[in-house]
């Protein structure tokens, strides 16, 4: 296998041309990941009976597929990249109408189906896919004005926001909300419908306080005094508390013994408990860094589909990080939803995988010249 520059081969064109460093980090938090479940999650097995290493192997399992599906993604053209965002969107959807009837049903929400022995959230899977579908249909509507671009990423949007609303989840709504919002906005959205936009938003929120009983017990939990914290995130700030700068050593943390969900929504208070502060601040940097080289990549391209599916494959994953570490610290309401590439979960994993293979590919050196007739 010949990787000089001057080869014509797929891997050797891939490797001179993809970000290394964006690729370095995603790897990161891969082998930060697999260290955090290794403590975590033995805990959480013994406690519902399974054996003690019984999510390791799973995670570990889906640890190689993941990483593959990245891989075989950041090799790709911007056209396959499109074809496969805008076959896979519908076929997200599909299985999230199936949820609906034959779901399997968890904390009162119906956001899993289980296909060949597999639990899948398809929800996961729904934020990369539509960042790349939106954007080129913002970008369709300013290459061809008599092309409904903005019209039909609304449709979209509505969409996928009713099919979240019946599962119920409230979260990955206003994650899809804030890509959409964004990238409109990015696309040269006037500020008066940017205004009516974030009214709009606010007021949908006030509906799911009122219309959701979980949305309404969770923010009453937030806003709370102290002592009426709910367990789990009383739990959570005394980890952190016990971490202080170092942490007090690797599988030395209590917190993952008394969460259920230490393995997954609550990973980032056994870090701080076991690591300290040091390795919370390497991880917050490490998604800050990844979000903004992705986005200074993208403006750099003089091409709108680049830039707003690029924007909004980085802030899908730095939103759902930053609302998982916040849930943690308790600086906004809970939210179940897990922190890329770290928190135990096949579904999550292989969205975040695809998400970042899409962004990888995307963001290639030159990627706009190899097919750029086939964008138009």
């Amino acid at each position: 296998m010949r990787f000089s520059r001057n080869s014509r081969n797929i891997f050797s064109n891939w490797w001179w041309t993809v970000d290394k460093v964006l690729l370095a980090m995603i790897t990161i938090l891969l082998i930060i990941g697999i260290f955090l479940n290794f403590s975590a999650s033995p805990a959480v097995a013994n406690r519902i009976g399974a054996a003690t290493f019984h999510f390791v192997k799973r995670q570990l399992f889906f640890i190689p597929l993941a990483y593959a599906l990245m891989l075989f993604l950041s090799v790709q053209k911007l056209k396959t990249i499109r074809r496969i965002a805008i076959i896979g969107y519908f076929v997200v959807i599909a299985l999230m109408v199936l949820t609906l009837f034959w779901g399997e049903e968890t904390k009162g929400a119906s956001r899993w189906i289980r296909i060949f022995g597999f639990s899948l959230q398809p929800s996961e899977f729904v934020k990369p896919m539509f960042a790349v579908v939106a954007a080129w249909l913002f970008n369709g509507q300013k290459q061809h004005s008599d092309f409904p671009g903005d019209t039909l990423s609304f449709g979209l949007y509505c969409l996928t926001i009713f099919l979240l609303a019946l599962q119920p989840d409230i979260g990955m709504s206003i994650v899809i909300t804030a890509i959409w919002g964004f990238q409109f906005f990015l696309s040269g959205l006037s500020l008066l419908f940017v205004g009516l936009l974030i009214g709009g938003g606010l007021g949908l929120l006030v509906i799911a306080y009122f219309s959701f009983d979980h949305v309404h017990t969770r923010v009453n939990q937030f806003l709370a005094s102290d002592g009426e914290l709910s367990y789990q995130v009383r739990k959570s700030l005394e980890a952190f508390s016990n971490g202080h700068f170092f942490g007090m050593g690797p599988g030395e943390g209590i917190v993952k013994v008394n969460i259920p969900d230490a393995h997954t929504d609550f990973i980032f208070a056994v870090a701080g408990e076991e690591f300290g502060l040091f390795l919370c601040l390497i991880i917050v940097g490490i998604y800050a860094a990844i979000v903004i080289r992705a986005m200074l990549i993208a403006i750099r391209e003089n091409n709108m589909f680049i830039m707003l599916a690029a924007a909004g494959l980085a802030a899908s994953f730095g939103l759902q990080a930053i609302i998982n570490m916040a849930s943690t610290l308790h600086l906004m309401p809970t939210k179940g939803m897990t922190l890329p590439f770290i928190s135990y979960g096949g579904s999550s994993l292989l969205a975040s995988a695809l998400g970042m293979g899409m962004l990888l590919a995307i963001t290639r050196k030159n990627v706009n010249a190899e097919d750029k007739d086939e964008l138009d």
